[in-house]
């Protein structure tokens, strides 16, 4: 991979700045650092020497980065402390346009709302949904070009995140791309590239919510089946939810089942091409996929932070964090944290706890669909090791122009035959 060369110069530049900048000049959120991959130098700094750092000027307002597991983990569990009321991101939402999600929410709401969609990602549902979902990965993956460059995110990952969605929501099978759309418009502002103005991003969303009523209308006609739009149009919390909130709700579901997954099966064929002794031991041992699964997603993590604000003043790593501060807790820095990961950068198929990785939070707020993103991943990589022998970067990554989605949009790749 020729091109790595230059991701390492970039990285050991990167390096070089964030040991020499001033502390309070670090700003972790800027989209370039995410863009071009080098944001780990400056989570290693503030990890090592000012772990709860206080950002007093950033473009979403003051807020607090939580950089160390130990610390993202406390955050994480004392949901009295720290409130996800209201955002789960840094950036206030506007008050003309405001989405209300159960993930965004403290109990007894949050815990009604997420009860009511919970069983279509229980074990037994997952279960039965396991071999329509080897079927599919079948399908796709003997459809893949061998020999000739195509786009891995496009061809697999999306594919099978968005046909495994539109499975769990019922949806028109044909119209299944929507879903992946909804998603992007959802997480990416004019900045990414994804919409062209804020206006045509509510716009698009609002046919998101046009088209979920129909169907909503028509489940609730209906007796209450597995899907999640019948679960919300049955559930005696969600049944009489008002537009904004069935829209934020859907939006929420739709997006944590699309875009962590989709970035975690693209993550790990670049981690896999990084790493190829690492590779090496996975084809000599294919019982190591289960392992595999939680160090892809601890290594990729696929959703960067998740914002809490405290609900009354309260002292963190000997910083006073006063009520009503915003709080960053940055997944991607706790997953790299090297008092508990060693080689933390690394990737490594054999990682003895690789499943301490904090990628899907703790707590009340723990991603909900977190076995079916490890059912993916597992089944998609006991179909691809005996098809192909190789499965080769070919070119540098295009990476989401985002510091909440840590993802991809791009990866050229080759497939040789096993």
């Amino acid at each position: 991979m020729d091109f790595e060369d230059t991701v390492a110069d970039r990285l050991a530049a990167a390096r070089e700045h964030a040991r020499s900048v001033p502390l309070e000049d670090i700003n972790v959120t800027h989209w370039d650092l995410w863009e071009q991959d080098v944001v780990a130098p400056y989570f290693e700094r503030l990890r090592a020497e000012d772990p709860v750092h206080y950002h007093p000027d950033s473009h979403n307002g003051p807020f607090w980065s939580i950089t160390r597991h130990a610390d993202i983990m406390y955050v994480d569990t004392h949901h009295d402390l720290f409130s996800s009321a209201g955002s789960i991101v840094l950036m206030d939402q506007p008050a003309d346009f405001e989405l209300s999600q159960f993930i965004a929410m403290d109990p007894p709401r949050h815990d009604e709302q997420r009860n009511t969609v919970a069983p279509a990602v229980a074990p037994r549902n997952l279960a039965a949904l396991e071999a329509t979902l080897r079927e599919r990965v079948v399908q796709i993956l003997d459809g893949l070009p061998v020999g000739e460059t195509f786009n891995w995110v496009d061809a697999v990952s999306i594919e099978l995140t968005t046909q495994m969605l539109a499975t769990l929501f019922d949806f028109p099978f044909a119209e299944r791309r929507k879903l992946t759309r909804w998603s992007d418009v959802a997480t990416g502002g004019p900045e990414t590239g994804i919409v062209a103005s804020r206006e045509q991003a509510r716009a698009e969303l609002q046919e998101c919510l046009e088209v979920f009523t129909a169907l909503r209308n028509e489940r609730a006609k209906r007796p209450p089946a597995h899907d999640m739009v019948s679960m919300l149009a049955h559930g005696p919390s969600t049944r009489d939810m008002p537009p904004m909130e069935f829209l934020g709700n859907l939006l929420l579901l739709i997006v944590g089942g699309n875009d962590t997954t989709r970035n975690s099966i693209s993550g790990g064929v670049l981690a896999l091409n990084r790493y190829p002794d690492e590779f090496a031991k996975l084809r000599a041992n294919p019982q190591l996929i289960r392992n595999l699964v939680p160090e892809i997603i601890r290594w990729q993590t696929p959703l960067a932070y998740m914002r809490r604000t405290a609900t009354i003043d309260v002292e963190l790593a000997g910083q006073r964090i006063r009520e009503g501060d915003k709080i960053a807790m940055w997944y991607y820095s706790g997953n790299r944290d090297e008092a508990v990961f060693e080689a933390a950068d690394e990737l490594r198929v054999e990682r003895p706890n690789a499943r301490h990785h904090v990628a899907f939070g703790y707590g009340i707020h723990r991603c909900m669909g977190n076995r079916l993103a490890e059912m993916q991943l597992r089944v998609l990589w006991e179909e691809l090791l005996p098809r192909f022998r190789s499965i080769e970067v070919v070119g540098e990554p295009v990476r989401i122009r985002s510091n909440f989605i840590n993802g991809y949009s791009e990866l050229p790749v080759v497939l040789d035959r096993a």
